[in-house]
């Protein structure tokens, strides 16, 4: 493995964003109405729900992130494919570099909206 390869992760995630996103639209509200409208702390509570549903063996991560993420990854169940250092946000970044492959982060807040993070990879 080259040592370019051991810099870079591969990873899922389900992004919800809310009024406080630097961009209020999505693939699944262009306009931006539903954003607006939905404060972090109620895109925080729907995260944690769909967290636990993917968790519990309910659904599938990529069925759920393609249901729901508000980023243009859920027609890839999520998947953004393989990514190093300095090319995602820094809390997104410092929290998949720390999980493991398989594991599902917590909340990650930044200047897109609330995330959760499968590392795949």
């Amino acid at each position: 493995m080259t040592m370019a390869m051991a810099e870079q992760v591969k990873a899922s995630h389900i992004l919800i964003k809310h009024q406080g996103s630097r961009r209020k639209a999505s693939w699944k509200d262009p306009d931006g109405f539903i954003i607006s409208a939905t404060t972090r702390d109620a895109a925080v509570n729907q995260l944690l729900s769909l967290r636990e549903i993917i968790v519990s063996g309910e659904a599938r991560f990529q069925d759920v992130a393609a249901r729901y993420s508000d980023c243009s990854s859920a027609k890839r169940g999520g998947d953004l494919g393989r990514f190093g250092r300095r090319q995602m946000q820094k809390p997104f970044e410092e929290a998949t570099f720390a999980l493991e492959v398989g594991q599902i982060s917590g909340i990650i807040d930044t200047d897109s909206g609330v995330h959760i993070i499968l590392r795949t990879g």
